[in-house]
Formats: structure tokens, sequence, C-alpha cells
């Protein structure tokens, strides 16, 4: 099928790429001039592990383009994704106006019948907002649908998620599209959920809002592992092989971040409060996850007792591992705070270095894991990426001038730790 994806960042980018890669003719529009170039020639804006390869190879076999005009792309196609941001309010709420700029520039180049599909996060009701909108200012007055279809796309794994997804989700007010949706996702193998709009926008926010619980929930656990003396990992454990639970999102650390989960949750709380119900569990979660911050940098401050003049290697400055992503991650908030306490710091991550300069542009950073921590008085690991596994220990600790480790995501095994001589301190353990 011709489709074009409004929008290249994460979802945009990685969708267009894996639907060309099933065969697909797409056309990735995006208004920054310089990325559309930048991709033209080969070369991507994002780290996301498989996806410049896809990239490369569906646009040299003629599947995959890019542009700068969304009249191009909304021409040359039978079906429009919407993938533009959806950014957080300071009340909560979510700012809709790129998703209605572009709402109206699909009906300004609209000759014929389309279909319009909202796969950026929204808040219900957008759909309905968005065929109000093209109604109002397609000149051609020529027939359409509006659909919904969420992405669950993790970043660090995007490609694997979208080709081998655990469930599509299609919201349809009339029967129209629904063919031509499942045809899109038919070599995805994978189950086709169709639903009214309303249910699939909210099938994002509920998804992810009962992820971040989860989250929130070992965390808490973690706290009352502590103050037990108990494992948290042996409990996860524990829990997690019932099936009703499972293990996913019950890894005890410093808690969640992105440019997803806070944002969703917040927008659901605002969402439920706007059509009258208070959604008190979720504001927990939020409290939670923010108490689980300050609670890592307590205990370097009960360590290390004053941070002033202190320097503190810190590995990891994306929000999670396998991505270049620093948008609210909680690796940049503990820099902040530690450097807000006096501390100096040496920074390293594997991929999420260049984008973390502007946000803190005072740290030494380090091109090497093994040399962060030269001249310091204490590591802190606030990423959980797989390479800090292999930090080589025995060099960091004649490196430190004490030898003391801060593990906020338990990569390390507390026994072996203290076997070696270490100072270590974990979560929830």
């Amino acid at each position: 099928m011709k489709l074009s994806i409004i929008g290249t960042g994460y979802v945009g980018l990685v969708t267009g790429t894996c639907f060309a890669e099933v065969g697909h003719h797409v056309i990735c529009v995006d208004n920054d001039a310089a990325k559309v170039k930048l991709l033209q020639a080969g070369g991507i804006p994002i780290y996301e592990p498989g996806l410049e390869e896809l990239v490369k190879k569906n646009v040299a076999a003629g599947r995959l383009k890019f542009t700068a005009s969304t009249a191009e792309g909304v021409q040359n196609s039978d079906v429009i994704f919407i993938a533009v941001p959806t950014p957080p309010q300071p009340d909560g709420a979510v700012d809709l106006s790129y998703i209605e700029r572009v709402a109206r520039d699909i009906a300004a180049a609209m000759t014929s019948y389309k279909i319009v599909v909202d796969k950026s996060t929204v808040p219900v009701k957008t759909g309905e907002k968005v065929a109000e909108t093209i109604k109002r200012y397609c000149a051609a007055k020529v027939e359409f649908d509006v659909v919904s279809n969420p992405e669950f796309l993790r970043e660090g794994f995007a490609v694997d998620d979208l080709m081998k997804p655990d469930r599509v989700v299609i919201g349809v007010s009339s029967p129209r599209p629904a063919a031509a949706m499942r045809e899109i996702y038919t070599p995805f193998n994978a189950p086709i959920i169709v639903t009214d709009i309303n249910s699939a926008e909210l099938i994002k926010h509920a998804a992810n809002s009962f992820l971040a619980l989860k989250i929130s929930y070992i965390n808490a656990v973690a706290n009352i592992c502590e103050a037990a003396g108990a494992n948290v990992q042996e409990v996860a454990h524990g829990i997690g092989l019932d099936d009703r639970i499972g293990r996913r999102f019950l890894n005890a650390g410093i808690g969640f971040g992105g440019s997803c989960f806070p944002k969703d949750l917040s927008a659901f709380i605002k969402i439920s409060e706007q059509i009258g119900y208070k959604f008190e569990l979720l504001k927990e979660v939020q409290r939670i996850n923010a108490d689980q911050m300050d609670r890592f940098v307590k205990k370097i401050t009960d360590t290390l007792w004053v941070l002033k003049d202190k320097k503190i290697g810190v590995l990891g400055l994306a929000f999670k591992q396998n991505t270049d992503d620093v948008r609210s991650s909680p690796a940049i908030d503990l820099c902040h705070r530690l450097l807000k306490e006096g501390a100096t710091l040496r920074v390293h991550d594997p991929k999420a270095m260049d984008k973390a300069k502007s946000l803190l542009p005072n740290v030494t950073y380090v091109d090497d894991m093994n040399a962060v921590a030269e001249g310091c008085d204490a590591i802190v690991v606030a990423t959980e990426w797989d390479e800090f596994k292999q930090l080589d220990l025995a060099r960091a600790k004649k490196a430190l001038t004490h030898p003391i480790i801060f593990d906020g995501r338990n990569l390390f095994d507390p026994a072996e730790m203290e076997k070696l001589g270490w100072i270590y301190k974990s979560v929830g353990r």
C-alpha cells in the first residue's frame, strides 16, 4: 500500500521504516528541512538498534522516501499516519497544536478519499477533533476516515516491537477503513483489535500508566525490602513468576523517565479530571517515582556526607539503555541534583553524551567507561546499559579515592561486590 508518515521522530521514523520493510511504499514527511536532508543522505537523527540499517536498505530499494512537503505525502498515499509530538503543558494536559496543524495541512492537500490515522499518543476524543478539523478545512470536500492506531514502542527495542507486536489496536468510527488497516498490518502476524476510536485512544494511556504503576510498585516494595533486610530482586522474581503479574517492569531503581511514561501519566490524570474522575492512584504513582530519586540521593549524601568539592563518576545519561534519548532522564535529574550540592562530575554514556551536552554543560565527558572513576570519590550507575556490567572493577577501585559505588540499577551482585572490597549501595537489597 501507499502510506505517508507525518513526523520522523522515534515513532514516525521507526513506523515508516518497518512498514517499508514489509513491502509498503512509504513517504516520511517532516517540516525540519535539515532532518529530511540528513535522512535522504542515509543518516538518521536518533540511535535505535537496527534502525539505521533498515533505513538504508529500504531507501535503496525505493520503498522509503523523505520529504518536507506534507502535500506531497498526502497526494501520493492512500493512508496518512500522524506521528508528530504531543508535548505536555505545565498543568499536565497535552499540547495538541502540532496535531491540529497537521490536520489542517492534510485537509488542504486532500483531493480524494484518504484514511487519516492518529499514531501520536493523544487524549480521548482527539480523533473527533481531527475529523472536525479536516472537514472544516478541506476545500475539496472529499470523503475521509479518521482512525486511531496507538503505538506501543519501547525506545531501545522499537524495531523489534513494531516488527513483532503483541497486538495492533485499530479504532474506527465506521467499517470502511478497517479492511485497509488490516491489510497494512497483516505482514506483522499480530492479533488485531478493532474497536471504537475513544477506546483505542484510552488503551494507550491506560497501558503506559499501568506499566508506570508496576515500576512504582516495585520501587515501593524495594523500600520495604531495605527496611526488612530482604532482596527486592528475589521478591520480584517470586511474584513475577505468577503469570497474572509477569516479571517485566518489576525492576527496582531510581524511577522511570523518558518522553512517554511521565507525560502519559500526567495526561491520563488530567484527562480523567476533565471527565469527572480523580485518578488518585496515578497521583501516588507519580509521588513514589519522585520519592525514589530523593531516597537515592539521600543514600549518596549519607555515605559521602558533604558533596561540595566531591568528584563523582556517573555511568549513564540516557533515560534507559539502548537509546540516546535524554528527555526526562532520571540520570540527568540525578546529575543536576549532585551538581546543585556542589559535586563535580565525570560522566559516560555509550550513546547519549552528545545529546546530554546541552543539558549538562558543566561536567567532564569521558569516552571510556573504565576511565570515569579516575580521581573520583565514588561511582554512580544511573542507566541500565549492559556494557556497565563489564566495568573493570579492579581498575575503578584503584582509581577511586575510596571504593564506593552507588548502583541505581542493581547491575552488580552485592555479595560479590563486598567480597571485592567495595562499599556497595544498591536499591532494595
